[in-house]
C-alpha cells in the first residue's frame, strides 16, 4: 500500500499535520508513507517514524513549473491513497489528478469535485475545532484517532546543536507570521516578554522565526 500526505504550507502547518502522519503509520505500519512539503520544511520530517519518502515542492522558484513536475512524480508512484490537508487550488490539482483510488481532502478546496472523500472544514462558529482534529478527520474512515497529538523526532545531532543554548531556564517565542490575521502587535509581545522576565529574571528568552524577526523592532 502507498499513501501520500500533502501539506505544503508553512512550518507550523507541517507540525500540526504530524498527528495525521503518525496515525497513518499506526493504522498502516507496513505501508509506504510519503509526505509532500514545501522546500525548506523537509528537515522537520527527516527522522519521522514511518515516513518513507519526503517529496519537496519548490514554491520560490518556477513554482508552477515545479507543480507539474511534482504531479508527474506523484502519478508515477501510483499511490493508493492521497490525503490533502490544504484548501488551495494547487494541492487540489495534485490530489484530484494523482490517479489514486482514494483522494481525500477538504470540501472547501476548489478542486474537491475530483476527490473521492470530501470532509467539512469547520473554522467558524463558537465551538471551533482544533486544526489537528480537523486534519485527523480526513483519515477517520481509515481508522485515525482524533486525540493524536503533534510530535517530532529530533536527531541526536539536533540535540547536540542546541546543547549550549540550554545552559539556563529559557522561553522560546515565535512572534512573527506571514499571515496578517495571525500577527500580534510587537507591543503585546514585549509585554509578554516583560511578564516572563518578572517570573524568572535569570531566564533566557529566544525569539524564533525567519528573517522578518530581525527587523529593528526586535533588535
Amino acid at each position: 500500500m502507498k499513501i501520500l500526505i500533502i501539506q505544503t504550507a508553512f512550518i507550523g502547518d507541517v507540525i500540526l499535520a504530524t498527528p495525521l502522519i503518525q496515525e497513518a503509520h499506526r493504522c498502516f505500519p507496513h505501508a509506504q508513507l510519503d509526505v509532500l512539503v514545501r522546500k525548506g520544511n523537509e528537515g522537520l520530517l527527516q527522522n519521522f517514524l514511518g515516513v518513507s519518502n519526503i517529496l519537496i515542492w519548490n514554491k520560490q522558484n518556477n513554482k508552477h513549473k515545479n507543480l507539474w513536475s511534482i504531479l508527474s512524480q506523484i502519478r508515477k508512484e501510483k499511490y493508493d491513497v492521497v490525503i490533502n490537508l490544504q484548501r488551495f487550488a494547487a494541492t487540489g490539482i495534485l490530489t484530484g489528478l494523482s490517479g489514486a483510488k482514494e483522494r481525500i481532502g477538504f470540501k472547501k478546496n476548489p478542486f474537491s469535485f475530483l476527490f473521492t472523500q470530501k470532509i467539512e472544514h469547520d473554522i467558524d462558529g463558537e465551538n471551533q475545532t482544533h486544526e489537528t482534529v480537523r486534519n485527523l478527520r480526513l483519515m477517520k474512515s481509515l481508522g485515525a484517532n482524533e486525540n493524536a497529538k503533534p510530535i517530532l523526532y529530533p536527531s541526536l545531532s539536533d540535540f547536540e546543536s542546541v546543547k549550549d543554548l540550554k545552559t539556563k531556564v529559557y522561553f522560546c517565542i515565535a512572534p512573527t507570521s506571514v499571515w496578517f490575521t495571525k500577527q500580534v502587535p510587537p507591543t503585546k509581545w514585549l509585554e509578554l516578554i516583560s511578564s516572563l522576565q518578572e517570573l524568572n529574571k535569570d531566564a533566557l528568552i529566544y525569539l524564533l522565526g525567519g528573517q522578518g524577526i530581525r527587523k529593528s523592532v526586535w533588535q
